[in-house]
């Protein structure tokens, strides 16, 4: 074993594993789980690569539905790997997906006096941004019904207007949603990025444009639902 994997199992078992364990999640080797009767709702820890010198790993998060057998406990069922989606699953997404950067977040692992920022960084990474979308999926996944509100556009629906959010740099809408006669757009923004206001603000004037009677005004939210515009 390298000392960069020396290091990974180290602050896995002694850091990473016992702050996701106190947020709520049980382990199985690499894998958190949320308890839940219906659903695996899961947190997987995945080596990406890793050589001599160091190791980079990140975070995929996923939700399913437990088939019959595994709910009435006739038959233990192996959950799908959280980051090797075999399409059964209700809800995957990448660490990455869920924070500002809307992109591919990988921590390194290296020997040196500072290896154990990257653990660190990662479970707050799961903490701020992957552990409240993972517990609202589930939540509205448990219900039976939409979690914020009536779904508005679907992923697919969004590709048209996310390519031209792509083409300004700016995240992707994750959700369109109706909350009352509000349409919530829910994405990995901040309110510090003035090409997002600009861009988001024509994106809610061309919704608003389309004269559809169910919402009058459009919202826009962070990946943790704090508001970030009013439009």
């Amino acid at each position: 074993m390298t000392a960069a994997r020396e290091l990974f199992a180290e602050g896995l078992r002694y850091h990473l594993a016992p702050a996701l364990r106190a947020m709520g999640l049980t382990d199985q080797r690499q894998v958190f789980l949320l308890p839940a009767p219906l659903h695996w709702a899961q947190v997987g820890v995945r080596v990406v690569d890793a050589d001599a010198h160091a190791l980079r790993y990140t975070v995929h998060l996923s939700l399913a539905a437990k088939p019959t057998a595994e709910r009435d406990h006739l038959l233990p069922v192996a959950p799908p790997e959280p980051w090797a989606p075999d399409g059964s699953e209700l809800w995957h997404a990448r660490i990455g997906e869920l924070m500002p950067v809307d992109d591919e977040v990988c921590w390194e692992i290296a020997p040196g006096p500072r290896w154990l920022v990257a653990v660190e960084d990662s479970i707050a990474a799961v903490r701020h941004y992957g552990l409240p979308e993972l517990r609202r999926r589930l939540a509205a996944a448990t219900a039976g019904a939409p979690g914020a509100g009536e779904t508005y556009l679907s992923p697919a629906e969004l590709d048209e207007v996310n390519a031209a959010l792509l083409t300004a740099a700016v995240a992707r809408i994750q959700r369109a949603e109706l909350d009352g006669k509000t349409l919530v757009l829910t994405g990995a923004w901040s309110r510090s990025d003035p090409v997002a206001y600009e861009v988001l603000t024509g994106v809610a004037t061309g919704f608003l444009a389309g004269g559809d009677e169910r919402f009058v005004q459009v919202r826009c939210t962070d990946t943790l639902g704090r508001e970030l515009w009013l439009f």
